[in-house]
């Protein structure tokens, strides 16, 4: 299992929901205001970009990061808090 780091820009409409409902779905931990982590099995970095893209209009912005060592201050949360 792999941990992930997706990070987001939304611009100019906003529509968070179609996003946030599949991180949920994910059981992503929000780490910070648009940074969000979770774990996921047999993928990769360009295939969650893809499919995270799908969520977002054209003129958002998105990074998806594999993560081996991590470190937080003042985070909303962090990896040890995915179930």
């Amino acid at each position: 299992m792999a941990l992930y780091f997706l990070e987001y820009d939304l611009r100019k409409q906003r529509d968070y929901k179609p996003l946030y409902d599949e991180l949920a779905r994910f059981k992503a931990v929000r780490i910070l205001e648009s940074l969000w982590c979770f774990n996921r099995f047999e993928t990769n970095v360009t295939g969650l970009r893809d499919h995270f893209r799908k969520l977002i209009d054209s003129d958002d912005g998105v990074i998806v990061s594999e993560v081996s060592n991590w470190a937080s201050y003042g985070a909303q949360g962090t990896p040890s808090d995915l179930k």
